[in-house]
């Protein structure tokens, strides 16, 4: 009886081990804090440790991320250093509309806590935002807010909307050097002046999950506004879950400038999906130097482009469908040098598609995938505000 006692302990702690390149630790994280044997739990920042392999183990079973190395030293601000882990392959829905959880967080923005899960504070007035903000923790925003401008967000804080219409109108959030942010359930309507509603700059771990970002329409000067969430300056770690993007010149870039490089190389990995891009002229996302995975989404009625890998990027867009966009997935358009895509089990209606590149990424996580043949059909019922309960 002792033996068996001892052999189901062992198991047990077996078990409990983190694999190869799997997370180990971080602010929020209750899994396994201890790695399998040859692997050693290295903290990155305060939100992720991974199993790192050990001097003198043999080689991994499956290997890291292919994203390629950092041209230049890291920025000063917290990204971790090294990739994220190393996951089971995609789960497919198959042909079972809405296998995909409408409640979690998947992809590479995976670990991400924000102001944890107290009740927070509730504020009604741009001052009483602008003021909480400075405090980090949970905030719930409580109807409508015009004119607040750009806001400045801390790490460590989760944004909240109360009900389905509570947000912003000629104001957004700017995420600078900085981390840990959650944004959810929030309905944004029309930037301000020549800015975006969501800025990511040299952020790392963001979660943007069911809101609905908008604006006039493409209409007027193009430039009166940026974009609907940008993403530049070795931001990294982000997923953009059940969003609506729609009536807005520009949608989300990623990567700002073609000579950007030395600090872009390595990081700007981005999952997006079962978001809906409609009425949007382009940048869906545009993608320098970085790696997006774009699944079980929707496109319709985009008039220029859609997914656009320019710089080197690396793009998956799988069980997505594309309804009237005249260029739908491209690697060659507005920078000097292409970018890389990789697409399958999309579906295309009058929007074809210009890859000449074939990339080789594939996701190092686990996600489970809805099928492109009814994904409109569900992102239209189930993504932007007033359908999850935060």
């Amino acid at each position: 009886m002792k033996t068996a006692a001892v052999l189901l302990a062992v198991s047990a702690l077996a078990s409990a081990q983190a694999p190869p390149w799997g997370q180990c630790g971080g602010a929020g994280w209750t899994g396994a804090t201890t790695c399998t044997s040859g692997w050693t739990c290295v903290r990155s920042n305060e939100w992720y440790s991974q199993c790192i392999q050990s001097t003198g183990s043999p080689p991994p079973t499956s290997p890291p991320p292919t994203s390629p190395p950092p041209t230049s030293p890291p920025p000063t601000s917290p990204p971790p250093t090294s990739p994220p882990p190393t996951s089971p392959p995609p789960t497919s829905g198959g042909n079972t509309c809405g296998a995909a959880p409408i409640d979690q967080l998947v992809g590479y923005g995976a670990g991400t806590t924000g102001g944890g899960t107290g009740a927070g504070v509730t504020v009604t007035s741009c001052d009483a935002l602008k003021a909480a903000v400075l405090n980090k923790g949970v905030i719930r925003i409580s109807g409508t807010l015009t004119g607040c401008g750009r806001i400045d967000i801390l790490g460590d804080t989760t944004l909240l909307g109360v009900g389905a219409s509570s947000g912003l109108r000629n104001g957004g959030f700017r995420i600078r050097r900085t981390g840990n942010v959650i944004i959810r359930n929030l309905n944004f309507r029309t930037p301000a002046a020549k800015d975006d509603i969501i800025s990511l700059d040299n952020a790392v771990r963001v979660w943007v999950d069911h809101c609905d970002l908008s604006s006039e329409g493409i209409v007027g000067d193009k430039d009166a506004y940026d974009g609907l969430l940008d993403i530049s300056h070795a931001s990294d770690f982000v997923t953009v879950s059940w969003v609506k993007f729609s009536n807005h010149w520009k949608g989300s870039l990623i990567g700002h400038s073609d000579n950007n490089a030395a600090e872009d190389t390595g990081k700007l990995r981005v999952t997006y999906h079962h978001n809906l891009f409609f009425n949007v002229n382009s940048r869906l996302p545009s993608v320098r130097f970085g790696t997006a995975h774009i699944y079980s989404s929707c496109y319709e009625n985009n008039p220029t482009s859609g997914v656009n890998s320019r710089m080197g990027a690396q793009v998956l867009v799988e069980q997505t469908s594309f309804t009237n966009n005249p260029l739908s997935i491209v690697t060659d358009l507005d920078s000097d040098l292409p970018g890389n895509a990789v697409q399958r089990n999309n579906i295309f209606v009058n929007s074809p598609t210009r890859i000449t590149q074939t990339g080789s990424y594939t996701a190092p996580y686990s996600y489970t995938t809805d099928p492109a043949s009814c994904v409109c059909t569900l992102v239209k019922s189930r993504a932007g505000t007033g359908v999850i309960s935060v």
